[in-house]
Parts: C-alpha cells; sequence; structure tokens
C-alpha cells in the first residue's frame, strides 16, 4: 500500500472513515510504525519525522530538473542552497550571493558568493560551479532563460556576471526560484560520479546532508554543520513516504511522525478534535485548474467555448473548499495566485448549474456527453472526485485516472494527455511566469495557445516600465478568463497536522510556500 505503485494510473479512492482499516494498519506496520519495538520519538530525541502525501522521487533531489511545480522545493530547501532565493520576508534574499547587483539598462547582473560557503563535502562553492549550474540546467523554461543570457562570466572564484542580449525584468526571478538554475551544485562531484551517481547521492550546500533514500519508504537527511546561516538544531529530518492519509493521521496520532502533510475533511476534523495535535493550515501560492487539453481541436467538443464555460459553471466551488479544506482555500477565479505582482483579479465564477445545463444544450450537447477521461495528481484524487460529482450533475461524464505525482508532471509536461486535466503550481514567480508556464506557446505545460495572448506576452516581456507592463500583464489574464482557456478550481489551503513535539514547525515563514522552510528555523519544544 506503501510503496510505489507498478500501475502509477491506479484508482485512489479518498477514505472516509477516521478508523484504521485491517490493510491501513498492515501499511503502518510495513513502514514501521506499528512493528514490534518500535516507540515514538521521545522528548529527548532530536529528529523529526515527516509523513509525506507522496512518493518522493530522485529527480526532485537535483535543481538541474525542476519541473515548474513546487513539489521539489520541499527538498532543495534542505539538501541544496540558491544564489538568491525566497526568505522570511524576502522573496528574493542574498544566499549563497551575499551580494547581487544589476547595471542601469538591465543587461548585466553580477553576484559576488559568500566567503566560506561550502559543500556537504567539505568543497568551496566557487563561480564556477555557478556557471556549471546554469549551464547543466535543463528543468522548466531552461530555453526560455537561456536564450535570453548571451553570455556567464567568471572573472574570479567569488564573482559570476550574466550578460543579457535584452534588457530582461524577470531575469532574477527565473534564475532564483521560477526555475533550479540558480540553485548550486558541484561541478567537480557531479563530474566525478556522472548524472546517475548525483541523484543516488546528492551533494549539496544546504542546511542538511543526504543520508539514504529507500524509494516509496523514506528519505534520511542529517544536519550539516558547516552551513552558513545557521547549524540546525534538529539533528536529524525523515520523510516517511504515507500516501493514504488516514493512514498519515493515524501515525500523527500515535507519534510516530512529528508532522503530516495534507490532512484534509473529515480527517482534518478529526485531528482538531484530537489533544496534543494541532492544525496548520497555510494558504500557498498553488491555485488549481481543469485544463481543456482539446480546445483547440475543431473536433473535440472542448473546442466549442460555451462546453468550457459549462464546465466552470457547474462547479460547486464553495462546497468542495468546505468539505475538503474546511473553507480555508481563497476562490480566487484564477490560474495566478492571488499575491503574485501584477495579478488581476476575474469577476466571481457562480455556480449555477441550470446555465451550465443550458450552454449545453445551445452547443448541442443536451443531456451531457461522455467526456472520456480526467488526469489528475494522486494525492489530489478527492479534489477530482468531487468536481466530477460536480460535472456529473449538469450530464457531463469522465472517469477519473489518477497518476503518481512524479509521473504525472512527467507526462503533463510531456503532452500525454487528452480531454480535462486537473492542474495546479504552487511554484513561486509572479503573473508573467504563470503565463509563460501555463498560457503561452512553448511553455512547459502549454498544449495549445492563443496568437493574441502569445503577442502580448513578448509585448511585456521587454516592456521596462511598471505600470505599462502590469496593463499588458492584466489583460492577458483577462482573456484568458473570457476565453475559458481553464476552468479554475481554488488557490488551495494547505492543511498539515503537527504533533506535541514540535515548537516551531516553519510553516508560512516563506510567503506562499506549503511546506516546512527554512528548515534550519524548524525547532522542537526540547530546544532541538
Amino acid at each position: 500500500m506503501l510503496s510505489s505503485r507498478s500501475d502509477h494510473r491506479s484508482r485512489v479512492t479518498r477514505p472516509i472513515a477516521t478508523r484504521a482499516t485491517r490493510r491501513e494498519l498492515l501499511g503502518l506496520t510495513a513502514l514501521g510504525v506499528l512493528a514490534a519495538g518500535t516507540k515514538s520519538a521521545s522528548a529527548k530525541d532530536s529528529r523529526l519525522v515527516y509523513a509525506s502525501h507522496i512518493s518522493l522521487a530522485p529527480t526532485w533531489f537535483d535543481p538541474a530538473e525542476t519541473p515548474g511545480i513546487v513539489t521539489p522545493f520541499m527538498l532543495l530547501y534542505a539538501l541544496h542552497d540558491g544564489m538568491v532565493k525566497p526568505m522570511p520576508g524576502n522573496p528574493t534574499a542574498p544566499c549563497l550571493a551575499e551580494s547581487y547587483s544589476a547595471s542601469a539598462d538591465g543587461l548585466v547582473h553580477t553576484f559576488v558568493l559568500r566567503a566560506g560557503a561550502r559543500f556537504h563535502n567539505g568543497a568551496p562553492v566557487t563561480a564556477e560551479d555557478v556557471k556549471f549550474s546554469f549551464e547543466r540546467y535543463r528543468g522548466n523554461a531552461a530555453g526560455f532563460i537561456k536564450e535570453r543570457v548571451a553570455a556567464v562570466e567568471t572573472p574570479d572564484p567569488r564573482q559570476v556576471i550574466f550578460r543579457l542580449h535584452k534588457p530582461w525584468p524577470d531575469f532574477l526571478s527565473y534564475y532564483s526560484s521560477v526555475t533550479g538554475a540558480g540553485w548550486i551544485v558541484p561541478k567537480k562531484y557531479v563530474e566525478s560520479v556522472g548524472e546517475d551517481g548525483f541523484k543516488k547521492e546528492p551533494i549539496g550546500a544546504g542546511p542538511y546532508k543526504f543520508v539514504s533514500f529507500t524509494p516509496g519508504v523514506e528519505l534520511v537527511m542529517e544536519a550539516f554543520d558547516g552551513y552558513w546561516r545557521k547549524t540546525p538544531t534538529v539533528k536529524r529530518l525523515i520523510w516517511k513516504v504515507i500516501p493514504e492519509e488516514t493512514t498519515r493521521l493515524a501515525a500523527l496520532k500515535r507519534g510516530e511522525v512529528d508532522l503530516a502533510y495534507s490532512i484534509r475533511g473529515e480527517l482534518a476534523e478529526e485531528l482538531l478534535r484530537t489533544p496534543g495535535l494541532t492544525l496548520k493550515p497555510v494558504v500557498i501560492n498553488s491555485p488549481f485548474w481543469i485544463y481543456f487539453a482539446d480546445q483547440w481541436d475543431p473536433k473535440s467538443p472542448w473546442h466549442d467555448e460555451r462546453v468550457r464555460r459549462a464546465v466552470t459553471l457547474a462547479l460547486d466551488r464553495d462546497g468542495i473548499n468546505q468539505a475538503l479544506t474546511l473553507g480555508h482555500s481563497l476562490l480566487t477565479g484564477s490560474i495566478v495566485p492571488k499575491d503574485y505582482d501584477y495579478y488581476w483579479q476575474p469577476p466571481k465564477i457562480p455556480h449555477d448549474p441550470a446555465a451550465a445545463r443550458r450552454l449545453l444544450a445551445e452547443a448541442g450537447l443536451r443531456g451531457g456527453f461522455d467526456a472520456g477521461e480526467y488526469f489528475c495528481d494522486a494525492s489530489y484524487a478527492n479534489l477530482g472526485e468531487a468536481a466530477l460529482n460536480s460535472l456529473a450533475e449538469i450530464g457531463i461524464r469522465l472517469k477519473l485516472r489518477p497518476v503518481e505525482r512524479a509521473a504525472f508532471v512527467k507526462e503533463y509536461s510531456e503532452k500525454k494527455y487528452r480531454n480535462l486535466i486537473q492542474g495546479g503550481s504552487g511554484a513561486f514567480g509572479n503573473a508573467a511566469t504563470r503565463m509563460e508556464t501555463f498560457v503561452v506557446k512553448g511553455g512547459a505545460y502549454v498544449y495549445g495557445s492563443y496568437p493574441d495572448i502569445d503577442e502580448l506576452f513578448a509585448q511585456q516581456a521587454e516592456e521596462t516600465d511598471r505600470t505599462k507592463r502590469a496593463a499588458v500583464l492584466q489583460r492577458m489574464q483577462q482573456l484568458v478568463h473570457e476565453r475559458t482557456v481553464y476552468a479554475p478550481l481554488w488557490q488551495l489551503a494547505f492543511i498539515n497536522g503537527q504533533g506535541p513535539r514540535v515548537d516551531d514547525a516553519a510553516f508560512g515563514l516563506i510567503g506562499g510556500h506549503p511546506y516546512s522552510a527554512p528548515y534550519e528555523d524548524v525547532r522542537l519544544k526540547n530546544g532541538a
């Protein structure tokens, strides 16, 4: 139950009971949670155990493969460090770079490395490592960012200079957090062990170093005493892979884990009633949506804007929010997070099944139709089930196809899905970065685009006047809304459970980030 599924498209059923079943108890035993002799973490134990809601993937150990979602940053903030990255109170805080400056014309960006910063193997972080990490980067928007950089220069071991072809107002956003291009890996080590060797034994410059990884079971890291910012007080971090919410909550209640990610619905209510446990909801930069992958195909019913509008009117967003996240999620009606720069607030989308049925009838689909498959990340299958229930009420019938997250992200970006895709992203950035990744031609998750929206994106990318740029980006968002390119679901409130040993889980310290971070700020109540 808790290992990686051989069929990554297997059906996931949302648990509705709060008492662990025999199958779930067996799953706990497989994790060692109920094994003979297993004990809860003691008050003096300087380790912290997470219950991960997803199966962890080695690709997330490597900044070079960052896929345009926030999930890898759950591990990157522990294992690696960036030149500049989002930190408490500062979305572009100098980290491995002690300083950053840009020329007046916007063409030259200079970083000075922090003296004494080093990797887990003791090697110093140098300008060559920075250049190597950028050139090696192959994840989300790799081509987009590299085609704008004319040269990367390393005049001395502590100085790195990026020269751009044209001024680009989003260079620092892309370099620091939208991509993993500015998260630094050791050149000599990667070259010595190779790409596969690096995934098996990753070395970074973050507050924790890699110890072991058992796929489908657990990941272990230990504190790095040489971390430049501060030495973590929690000496060991352990992520237990527990995909089922009922099982995660049971592990938290028994004291076998200290923090459980993603506890929703009836289980969240049970957590609230459990003495010693604390509910920790965090509204994050992660809108969820339904994507009409075939809207550019004239033969598809999704090509008809009326059919797409019927879907968005059928969704009972308020009811889904109350049922799954206890009303904590935001119903913004946008695929752009509310706190992003250049955000445009769409008008409220009503829940109007009657109007949705009329639109289907106008489109020649009176009574609805069989709409094929609905693909989603398996950890949000319950959101998909709720959405499909809303659509079934107006006669749109779909089959849910949950896919384990790493495979889902890969196949979504490879354009392998059809019909409807339930997407979402908590990646850092602004409205422009969200448009680039999910709306504009060439974006990592873009199955088709509209030429006028593409043209507006090109205009804003070279606009240095902030007011004019805002107007263009807001017009883009308005067009996405008016054409129902997406049917927005919500901006997620990520609800976590915290056990009694934890003093500060570092939730919400970094604006919009769903996971604990910075990890060196996590504290246990015994002072660790």
